[in-house]
């Protein structure tokens, strides 16, 4: 069996990995596809990102959808053939942070593709992958494409949940890849009455406008595009900040309305955080880190047709075309969600 191993920025290559027959409690399953998010992006171009670097060979990849192909013992509601999307979150359900509610913020999690702890915990940008049986939630009616969705999907809408109520919100989504761009379906769904979106790349703001923002702004061309949301005291609820990027954290909080709320997705490492605004006007700022329970949710909207996940995915490349694949992926100019096709 092959995966697909990052040894550091820009050396990637396939290798081989061993497949194991699946223990009690798990499922084997012969992969179908795997999305390349932007985690794996700066694993391939910078080897890590913020602290993280990677410091042994690893596995990359989370955002994956397949088939089972083989049962472990006491394994109930699967069957060989059943299409799953496979949530990439397993914590331990037995430290302090999982007693407490917290399994997104395990202390001993086990996230496929991360170099945050080391040993690295392995990806699943493999051919066939063991995975316990309850990370699976079987997509019906979903095409395997459309089930790897789950994953990034799940992030926006563990997103949202933190942001509180948006029903009649006008809310701003700075970044629009395809966390910014699902983000904008979910807040949307979610009850917001207007959506404004902010990127540097023409394509990324393509894609807001047609997932129904109702105003997208480019501030490369025009940095102070959002000063007039800015006037007073800002006019804006809430603020979900996809970019990671210092400029728009701080554009997105001059232009929030007292009492606003800021929700930070994007991480690519420490940020500067104008805190005297944030004391004047009130702000609630929360970060929002992966999901757990959402996964389920995310599959059910997808099969549902509530959020349409299809218009994003614009590349898919076999399993060994794989450094293509990253390149396309890097591309912001042309690409929003690229996959792998392992089958």
């Amino acid at each position: 069996m092959k995966a697909l191993y990052a040894d550091a920025a820009r050396e990637l290559r396939l290798a081989d990995c061993d497949a194991p027959a699946p223990g009690p409690g798990e499922v084997r399953l012969r992969l179908a596809r795997g999305g390349i998010c932007g985690s794996d992006l700066h694993y391939f171009l910078h080897g890590g990102f913020g602290a993280v670097r990677l410091k042994e060979p690893m596995i990359l990849g989370h955002e994956v959808a397949g088939h089972v192909e083989a049962l472990g013992d006491g394994v109930t509601g699967l069957a060989q053939g059943d299409l799953v999307a496979v949530s990439p979150s397993r914590p331990c359900g037995a430290c302090s942070e999982c007693l407490r509610g917290l399994p997104n913020q395990c202390l001993n999690m086990r996230f496929y593709g991360s170099a945050m702890p080391f040993p690295h915990i392995q990806g699943a940008f493999r051919e066939a992958l063991v995975a316990e049986a309850g990370q699976c939630v079987k997509a019906d009616g979903l095409t395997p494409a459309e089930a790897a969705m789950a994953e990034p999907l799940s992030v926006v809408l563990h997103a949202v949940r933190q942001a509180g109520g948006l029903v009649g919100a006008r809310v701003l989504v700075t970044g629009c890849g395809p966390i910014g761009v699902l983000a904008i379906l979910a807040a949307r769904r979610a009850g917001a009455q207007e959506i404004i979106a902010t990127d540097i790349a023409e394509n990324g703001l393509a894609f807001a406008r047609k997932a129904g923002a109702d105003r997208v702004l480019n501030t490369a061309a025009a940095p102070e595009a959002l000063a007039p949301y800015s006037e007073a005291k800002g006019s804006l609820d809430v603020l979900f900040e996809c970019s990671g990027a210092d400029a728009a954290l701080r554009a997105g909080i001059a232009a929030l309305r007292p009492r606003g709320r800021v929700v930070q997705l994007g991480l690519s490492g420490d940020m500067a955080v104008p805190m005297m605004q944030i004391t004047a006007k009130e702000l609630s700022v929360t970060g929002s880190f992966r999901f757990h329970e959402e996964f389920a949710t995310a599959v059910a909207m997808m099969q549902k047709r509530l959020i349409d996940v299809r218009p994003l995915l614009t590349h898919s490349f076999p399993l060994a075309e794989y450094q293509t694949a990253f390149e396309t992926a890097a591309d912001r100019s042309r690409a929003m969600k690229v996959q792998l096709e392992f089958a």
